[in-house]
């Protein structure tokens, strides 16, 4: 009970987040600044590419496998992943996702007596949606490395300030399923540590994982537009290349 604990650290932190952002929002009435929104903007595109690489370049220390070859575990977990994403619609189905929601948001009134309901569910598909959200998932449930959605709650807690002064309260709820939905990735993934431990196959999703966080910060400092969603299948395919290429 301690351990699993200890591996919510990041979704504690993404729904609290939420909720501080919400309540700022309330009582503030106002978002910040452009300036301070591109300085915030700077320090978490620099911060993610910090752990991100930090993530792939410990994974390639703490393996015993020759160098070259985590490089192209890497390199066909990327593809095969990629592939797999796009297969499966991954991206495109969360971008279906994110679309309705915004509609919902761009047609909400505040005066609508039904906006508190309407800004939980268009706050949780919003909160949900997004790729970051099970990638710390597995990377808290695997490592304990909380730093993702660290990232993650910044990002949720900004977009909840903005969001509570059209759905009020509603807002603030949405940091219920978020913490069931992530909370549950995370203990579901932490029972597969032990075999990925004794096998030697942990360095292998960490690299995945680091290369995608990476990529998160590409995209938070708007310098390329990734299909980060469609990459997901990266992390399970990781661990299965490196068990079959022994």
């Amino acid at each position: 009970m301690l351990m699993g604990a200890i591996v919510l650290t990041g979704t504690m932190l993404n729904a609290l987040g939420i909720l501080v952002g919400g309540l700022l929002g309330l009582m503030r009435k106002g978002q910040f600044s452009p300036s301070t929104q591109l300085a915030l903007r700077g320090f978490m595109g620099v911060f993610t590419i910090y752990i991100g690489l930090s993530f792939t370049v410990n994974a390639l220390r703490s393996s015993s496998v020759p160098v070259y070859k985590q490089v192209l575990i890497l390199l066909l977990a990327m593809m095969s992943g990629n592939l797999l994403g796009k297969l499966f619609r991954i991206q495109k189905t969360l971008n279906r996702l994110g679309q309705r929601a915004s509609q919902a948001f761009a047609q909400a009134k505040p005066d609508d007596p039904n906006h508190i309901s309407e800004g939980f569910t268009v706050c949780t598909l919003l909160f949900c949606a997004g790729p970051l959200g099970p990638l710390g998932a597995v990377q808290d449930g695997l490592m304990g490395y909380w730093q993702p959605l660290a990232i993650k709650m910044v990002m949720d807690g900004l977009a909840a300030m903005g969001f509570v002064t059209i759905f009020g309260w509603g807002v603030v709820l949405s940091a219920i399923p978020v913490f069931v939905y992530q909370g549950t990735l995370t203990l579901a993934v932490q029972r597969l540590e032990p075999f990925l431990r004794q096998h030697e196959l942990l360095s292998s999703v960490n690299m995945v994982g680091g290369m995608l966080v990476f990529c998160v910060a590409l995209i938070i400092l708007e310098l390329k537009k990734i299909e980060l969603a469609d990459y997901l299948p990266s992390l399970a395919m990781a661990p299965l290349i490196a068990w079959l290429w022994r």
